[in-house]
C-alpha cells in the first residue's frame, strides 16, 4: 500500500522544509542553524506532575550529562471514570512517595540533531502513558563528539538512573530504556552495555524504528531510498558523522545489530514504519533477540514514515502505535514490581 494519505501530507510538507543533509548540506553547525531558525510550533505542553534538570555524572574523563526528569500527572481518584486505561493504573499512586519505575529515554535525530526540546512532548506522553518517572538525556552530539562519546553518556545516565532512583521518587528495581531512531540505537548500546559490564539491570527495552547498522544494504533501503521524508542520503551523513573516516563500524556498541551474542537482553517492544529506509534492521534485531531466547514483540506500522510515532496528534496510527508501546512498557514494569 501506498503512504496514507494523512501521512503523505506531512511528508510532503516535512520534504519542502527539512534541511538536505548530505547532498546540499554537510555541515552540522549549518544543519542546526538552519533548523534553529525554522518557526517554531505553537504547541501547548501536556501537562505532568513534575518536569527538573539536573547534571549527573557523565563517563569518566568526559562532562557532566545532563537530563530532564519527568514525573507523571497522577489523576485524582475522584476522576478514574473519565481517564484512560493507561491513567487509571496510576490512580493508586497518587501518593508522590510511592517509588515508579524509571524510564531512561534517548531522543533520535542521527546522533547529530535534535534535543531535549524536540522530544519533550513525546517524553511528557510517555510518563503519563506508562505512569513512569521518565529521564530524558542530553548526550554528547557528532561530528564535534564522535563514537563512543554518545554512547557512553548513555551508559553513565543509565548508571545514574539506577543508582539514585529512589532521589527522584523512582525504583531502583524497575528501570527500562527507551528510543527513537538513534536514541533507539543508543537505549539498545546501553543495554548491551549494562549486560556486559555487570549492570545495571535493565528490565525492557522500547526501540522505536531504531537506527542500528551503517552498513545500509537491506532491502528497506532500497526501497525507501527517498521520497518519504528521511533518506538514504540523510542516513549516510549521520552515520559519517557519529563514526567519523576511521570509527569502528563493526563495533556492538556502534552498531548493536552486529553484536554477536544477544542473550541475557531484556525483552524489547519494537516499532517500525513500511516506508522507512531503517524498517528491516528494526525487525531483524527483533528477530535476533527471539533466536537468542530474548522476547520481543515487533510491530510495524504499514502506510507510515520515519518519525510517524511522535505525532498522536496528527495521525491515528501514532496515537495506536503509542498506546500499544506504553502499554508494553507499563506492563513489564508492573511485572518487575
Amino acid at each position: 500500500m501506498p503512504l496514507k494519505p494523512e501521512a503523505q501530507v506531512i511528508v510532503d510538507l516535512a520534504t519542502a522544509s527539512f534541511p538536505r543533509l548530505g547532498t546540499e548540506i554537510q555541515d552540522a553547525t549549518e544543519a542546526r542553524r538552519i533548523l534553529a531558525a525554522r518557526p517554531a510550533a505553537a504547541v501547548e505542553p501536556i501537562p505532568v506532575g513534575q518536569v527538573e534538570e539536573r547534571l549527573v555524572p557523565g563517563p569518566v574523563g568526559a562532562p557532566d550529562v545532563r537530563v530532564r526528569i519527568y514525573r507523571p500527572a497522577i489523576p485524582p481518584r475522584e476522576t478514574a471514570s473519565s481517564v484512560t486505561d493507561a491513567e487509571s493504573d496510576l490512580i493508586g499512586a497518587a501518593d508522590t512517595t510511592t517509588q515508579l519505575p524509571v524510564v531512561v529515554f534517548f531522543h533520535g535525530g542521527g546522533f547529530v540533531i535534535c534535543s531535549l526540546d524536540s522530544h519533550d512532548q513525546l517524553c511528557r506522553s510517555m510518563a503519563n502513558g506508562v505512569g513512569a518517572i521518565v529521564v530524558s538525556v542530553d548526550y554528547r552530539q557528532a561530528p564535534e563528539h564522535r563514537f563512543p562519546a554518545a554512547a557512553e553518556d548513555a551508559y553513565a545516565a543509565l548508571k545514574w538512573a539506577a543508582e539514585h532512583a529512589g532521589s527522584i521518587g523512582g525504583d531502583p528495581a524497575t528501570v527500562a530504556v527507551a528510543g527513537d531512531s538513534s536514541g533507539g540505537n543508543l537505549a539498545a548500546a546501553a543495554t548491551l552495555m549494562a549486560r556486559d559490564r555487570n549492570g545495571p539491570t535493565v528490565v525492557f527495552q522500547l526501540l522505536v524504528y531504531p537506527m542500528l547498522d551503517p552498513a545500509r544494504n537491506t532491502v528497506s533501503y532500497r526501497d525507501n531510498a527517498r521520497g518519504y521524508f528521511v533518506t538514504d542520503d540523510h542516513l549516510r551523513w549521520y552515520w559519517e558523522q557519529y563514526l567519523g573516516s576511521d570509527g569502528d563500524a563493526d563495533h556492538p556498541y556502534a552498531a548493536p545489530l552486529r553484536a554477536s551474542d544477544m542473550s541475557g537482553l531484556p525483552p524489547a517492544h519494537i516499532v517500525t514504519a513500511e516506508f522507512d529506509p531503517l524498517r528491516d534492521e528494526g525487525e531483524e534485531y527483533g528477530v535476533r533477540l527471539q533466536e537468542s531466547g530474548v522476547h520481543a514483540e515487533v510491530i510495524r506500522y504499514d502506510g507510515q514514515f520515519h518519525g510517524f510515532f511522535s505525532m498522536a496528534d496528527t495521525l491515528s496510527d501514532a496515537k495506536e502505535a503509542a498506546s500499544a508501546a506504553f502499554s508494553a512498557l507499563r506492563r513489564a514494569l508492573e511485572a518487575n514490581r
